[in-house]
C-alpha cells in the first residue's frame, strides 16, 4: 500500500529569506501597527546608549514620541557611553522609585571579533536582572544586528521602529504592574546617580 505524501506545513512552503533579510515571506501579512494604549498616570525612564548614534537616537525619538501620543505623566531620557552600560543605568533609574517602567535602547553590531557576542549576550543578562531584582519592568530596546543596514532598517520612521516597539512593551509592563498592585511612581523619590537626565517631558 502507497501511502499519500502529508501536504508540507506552511511555514515551509513559502520560500526562505536569506539570514538578517527584512523581507516578508510570501504567505504571510504585514505585521499591523499596535494600538496605541494610554500612559496616563505613569512616568518613564529612557536610557539611551550612544554608541552608534545614527541609529540610536533614531531608537529615541520613535519611544519618546510614542510615550508623548500616549500622554505619559513625565518622560526622563539619560544617556550611557555604550550598551555595555545599560544594565547598570537602567538598574539604577528603577531604583529611584520615581519611574512605573525602563525603556532601554541601544544599538550592537557585530564586527570581526568575539566581542559582539560578549556584549550582546552580557546587555541582555543583565538587563532581565536589572528587572527582576529591582521588580520595575525594563524594556529592552536593544538591536543586536549583523550589519548597519540591518540596525538602520529597525530604526526607520515606520511603525516597526524597535524603540517604537519597546516604548509599547513598557506601557503594558507598567499597567500590568499596577493591576497587579505596585503602587504608583513618585515625582522625586530619588535621585539617579551617576548620570544626569539628557531631557524631560511631562509633570516632574
Amino acid at each position: 500500500m502507497t501511502c499519500a505524501k502529508a501536504p508540507k506545513p506552511f511555514w515551509r512552503s513559502a520560500s526562505r529569506t536569506s539570514r538578517g533579510s527584512s523581507r516578508v515571506r510570501p504567505g504571510l501579512p504585514d505585521t499591523p501597527p499596535a494600538a496605541v494604549p494610554s500612559a496616563a498616570g505613569y512616568r518613564f525612564a529612557l536610557v539611551v546608549s550612544r554608541f552608534n548614534p545614527a541609529v540610536t537616537e533614531s531608537l529615541r525619538a520613535a519611544a519618546e514620541a510614542l510615550l508623548a501620543e500616549a500622554g505619559a505623566d513625565a518622560v526622563e531620557t539619560f544617556h550611557v557611553p555604550g550598551a555595555y552600560e545599560l544594565p547598570q543605568a537602567a538598574r539604577c533609574a528603577a531604583e529611584t522609585a520615581r519611574f512605573d517602567a525602563v525603556v532601554s535602547l541601544g544599538c550592537v553590531i557585530r564586527g570581526e571579533t568575539p566581542h559582539f557576542d560578549y556584549i550582546s549576550s552580557a546587555v541582555a543578562q543583565g538587563i532581565m536582572q536589572a528587572a527582576g531584582e529591582t521588580g520595575i519592568p525594563i524594556a529592552f530596546g536593544v538591536l543586536t544586528t549583523d550589519n548597519e543596514a540591518q540596525a538602520i532598517a529597525r530604526a526607520g520612521a515606520g511603525h516597526e521602529n524597535k524603540g517604537r516597539e519597546a516604548a509599547l512593551a513598557a506601557i503594558e509592563m507598567a499597567g500590568l504592574f499596577r493591576r497587579l498592585g505596585r503602587p504608583p511612581a513618585r515625582a522625586g523619590a530619588g535621585r539617579p546617580f551617576g548620570f544626569e537626565p539628557a531631557g524631560r517631558t511631562g509633570a516632574s
